[in-house]
């Protein structure tokens, strides 16, 4: 059998039309589709300007390799190939992969500019100021070789050369927290120049740095002004090399942008006369962050959606349904007679009453005033009645399914064909694919998808409209959910150095990252108070962790360790040293476990749980009834279960990482949390939790909390209460991902489908009957009179749809695997779903599962990758092991429930 090369290399750096690196890329690729496990790796590298270097073997890894030459210097290219050694020999060599190093932070000359009128722009409120023009010419001689574009800013950016746009990178620089850190972006300049005079422009807004953060809309305090820095490197064929740099040679001017606001919109006018052009300000940015390449992929224009129906209203008003919540931005190519205004405002929802848009459920007050904060996405642009005109406001970003276009009652209707849905988001490479018998199923799987997809621009955030802020609960919620429906590596890294930077200096970790509120700074700020809660602080520990397990990235646990230790060290001198009210008077003198127990500073704790019903059946907010008793309410549980596992977590990270004293110290204390939770929280009498909710008893199963003795009892109990819900969930954000598999796990997998499929709220299925295309933030999202209630794209609880793919289609990686290095493929079938199918691409290939059932059998066909080996379980018991290649057995099934250990 012939021994087909590697495939799929990469380097864990993003980029837009080609990969950049910072001077130390790590190499992956995938082994070969068959052929025996590999003995060895063979790497060529050939680093443009040297000798091609070559690597014999063993290099015995395939992912994350560390870079194995001298450190690259800033816009060296690098060509390289893999082949793999076998006892049969080597493999063909693998494709060529190329990728070049950016420009490096120490090597930039162009200075930071500002425009000279940019001061003027802070005595505009926060979403109405202008963007800004910034532009120099330049000449380019007839011998150009390669012409390179590095760029950055500290606002929204985008680069125009001779009028066109440079790159495919949307909304750049992206979400960063500048105070350290702003990532540039390279692109191939040279399809844009001619010879001779050539002018090249930077238009920039206010963007994450200076623009609206949060529902409150508050302004970003990164900075006061405005800046870019570009550098365009030209090549030229006699080698010798020419710089055009930002300095004080360029000029600036107002743009047509007239108002830019990531939060709240964009207007253009297009008629607007030409405005003088004015200076520069040079290096008026006293601190600028370090400039650095982004291991993630780009915000790009992902597809582009025609509107489903267009629909006039009474007023003259169109609605345009697009059939899908997502985020991005309309692009409109008929705008009408010079002079005709076109509004544009867009919401998750139409007021059943009058088929109008509405965003009143979005809207918010401010704690410390109650003043309201009305929510806004609305989009301006006049025309010139240029022919060919296009309006797409590529400066804010908006989420949406309708979007309601005004030009007045005498105006032409936006024609259908001119609208049409600009889908934007990270370009995050899709890995797994979900179908199986039930449609109910699908649809869920898809509507979580979607979550995700609009709350993954550049960031991970709670919702794309009322806040667009990365929440680091939600995060860490959903990590192994996407890290299953998307390759997120890059992604998550780039966000959790965020986290990283906006750590507190007592070691909390902000409530969300990046932190444009600067928590950090403004520590008697009633957001700083309500920071350092479990289940959010966590992420710096249970993401990393997530994605080493997902990926086999080392690295990435060891660049978050240091801000993981400070992490868990704050929580538990915090445990010891405070202690919730009821505690104190029940016993004035701590109990010996309490020292353990993290009670006494706040948590936001199971957020999202259904609201209990008042009589007439209207649900009752607890928090907002009596927000002092809600901040003061104790969270003991929920603190304790995720300081055990927190600390657990963390021992098993250093003990990856080689360094033993901390594997044992933090092994030790996880130990002696768990047994404060059994001596707090646990009843060995019922054995019930004393909280006494679904949420309490998802944990003390899914954290390993309880000992083997009650665990039976405990998920009995669970059952119990969510037979007393009447086969509803009354869990949130925190063990609502959990919910599904502890019940299938412990011998309840008729409850779990019970649960998934039920059609009255709370409920995913619920969200579904009443037109969610995104996953709810609330379960009575939309409530039975069709009023909306909080954001309807909140993706936390979609974090179900990681039981389609771990027991539904039966696919899940073996206790202690590592980057797929073993898995299982154990089906809980149910007569709802009698078959399933579905596909995982991960860092060893891909794996394909696909089942049938019928009344007495079942069917298992498994694709096991290179270097991966599976072991395939089904309903009855019975253990197959399968090694890389094509898997089929088909057996008689008793029962069409099973429990898993």
């Amino acid at each position: 059998m012939a021994i087909h090369a590697p495939y799929d290399l990469a380097i864990d750096f993003g980029g837009d039309t080609f990969p950049v690196s910072g001077s130390h890329p790590r190499l992956s690729w995938k082994p070969s589709v068959n052929g025996p496990v590999p003995a060895g790796h063979e790497l060529d590298l050939r680093v443009e300007g040297r000798c091609a270097q070559t690597f014999q073997p063993p290099v015995h890894e395939h992912l994350f390799v560390d870079w194995p030459a001298r450190a690259l210097r800033s816009r060296e290219r690098v060509r390289w190939r893999v082949r793999t050694q076998t006892g049969a020999g080597f493999s063909p060599w693998s494709a060529w992969h190329a990728f070049e190093a950016g420009l490096f932070d120490e090597d930039w000359t162009a200075h930071w500019i500002t425009p000279e009128d940019a001061p003027h722009d802070a005595r505009c409120s926060p979403g109405s100021r202008p963007a800004r023009i910034l532009r120099t010419t330049f000449t380019s001689p007839e011998d150009l070789r390669r012409a390179r574009l590095y760029a950055t800013a500290l606002g929204v950016y985008e680069v125009f050369i001779n009028g066109e746009r440079v790159g495919a990178t949307e909304l750049a620089p992206g979400s960063s927290s500048y105070d350290r850190t702003v990532y540039a972006q390279a692109a191939d300049a040279a399809p844009y120049m001619r010879v001779g005079r050539n002018t090249i422009e930077i238009v920039l807004s206010d963007g994450w740095y200076r623009g609206q953060v949060g529902a409150f809309r508050i302004p970003a305090d990164w900075g006061e002004l405005l800046a870019a820095r570009l550098e365009l490197h030209l090549d030229l064929m006699d080698g010798s090399h020419q710089v055009v740099r930002t300095d004080g040679h360029w000029t600036s001017t107002l743009s047509l942008i007239t108002r830019a606001d990531l939060m709240e919109g964009q207007s253009v006018d297009l008629a607007a006369p030409e405005a003088p052009e004015l200076g520069v300000l040079v290096d008026a940015i006293t601190a600028p962050p370090t400039i650095d390449w982004s291991p993630a992929p780009p915000v790009r224009r992902i597809e582009s959606r025609p509107p489903v129906s267009v629909a006039q209203l009474p007023g003259g008003a169109w609605i345009a349904d697009f059939g899908q919540n997502a985020s991005g931005w309309l692009r409109v190519t008929d705008l009408g007679p010079a002079g005709t205004r076109t509004v544009i405002e867009h919401g998750e929802h139409l007021d059943p009453a009058t088929g109008d848009l509405t965003t009143t459920h979005l809207d918010t007050t401010r704690p410390e005033d109650g003043a309201p904060v009305p929510f806004i996405q609305r989009d301006e642009v006049v025309s010139s009645g240029t022919a060919g005109e296009v309006f797409e406001p590529r400066h804010t970003v908006h989420g949406f399914r309708y979007a309601r276009l005004h030009r007045g009652p005498d105006a032409a209707a936006p024609p259908l064909t001119g609208i049409t849905m600009q889908v934007v988001h990270s370009d995050l490479r899709p890995t797994a694919s979900f179908a199986c018998g039930n449609e109910d199923l699908n649809r869920l799987h898809e509507a979580v998808r979607w979550s995700f997809r609009g709350n993954a621009v550049d960031v991970p955030t709670d919702c794309p409209t009322r806040e667009r802020i990365g929440w680091t609960g939600d995060y860490q919620v959903f990590a192994s959910t996407a890290a299953l429906l998307y390759d997120v590596s890059g992604f998550s890294r780039k966000w959790l150095r965020s986290v990283r930077e906006d750590q507190l200096d007592d070691g909390r970790i902000a409530n969300f990252s990046p932190d444009g509120r600067r928590t950090k700074r403004h520590l008697d700020d009633r957001l700083a108070k309500m920071t350092g809660s479990a289940g959010w602080g966590d992420a710096i520990v249970l993401v990393p962790w997530t994605l080493y397990e997902m990926y086999g990235d080392r690295g990435v646990l060891a660049e978050n360790f240091d801000a993981a230790v400070r992490w868990v060290e704050w929580a538990l001198a915090t445990a010891k040293a405070a202690r919730h009210p009821s505690r104190v008077k029940r016993s004035a003198v701590p109990l010996p476990h309490e020292e353990f127990v993290w009670d006494g500073s706040f948590h936001w704790g199971e957020w999202g749980e259904p609201k209990p019903r008042a009589a007439n059946g209207t649900p009752i907010d607890t928090r907002k009834q009596d927000r002092a008793a809600w901040q003061k309410r104790d969270n003991g549980e929920v603190g304790t279960a995720f300081l055990r596992r927190s600390t657990a977590v963390l021992a098993d990270t250093a003990h990856v990482l080689g360094r033993a004293e901390e594997a044992a110290r933090y092994g030790e204390l996880s130990e002696r949390v768990k047994d404060a939770w059994r001596t707090e929280f646990l009843d060995p009498a019922t054995s019930r939790t004393t909280v006494d909710t679904q949420a309490s008893h998802v944990r003390a199963l899914a954290f390993d909390l309880i000992p083997d003795k009650h665990r039976e009892a405990v998920a009995s109990r669970l059952v119990e209460l969510v037979r007393a819900a009447g086969g509803h969930l009354g869990t949130g954000f925190l063990a609502t991902a959990d919910l599904l598999p502890v019940l299938a796990d412990t011998g309840y997998a008729d409850v779990a489908y019970e649960v998934l499929l039920q059609r009255t709220p709370p409920s995913w299925l619920a969200m579904l009957d009443r037109g969610a295309t995104t996953v709810w933030e609330d379960w009575d999202g939309v409530d039975e009179h069709g009023a909306p209630h909080e954001s309807l794209n909140h993706y936390s609880k979609g974090a179900v749809i990681r039981f389609l793919y771990t027991h539904t289609l039966g696919l899940r990686q073996a206790l202690g695997s590592v980057a797929w290095e073993s898995f299982v493929v154990a089906p809980v079938p149910h007569p709802s779903v009698n078959w399933a199918r579905g596909s995982y691409d991960g860092p060893r290939g891909t794996i394909t599962v696909e089942w049938r059932s019928t009344d007495d059998a079942m069917e298992i066909a498994v694709d096991v990758p290179p270097a991966s080996t599976a072991t395939v379980v089904f309903p009855d018991g019975e253990e197959i092991k399968a090694g890389p290649g094509r898997f089929t057995a088909c057996r008689t099934v008793v029962e069409s429930t099973r429990r898993i250990s």
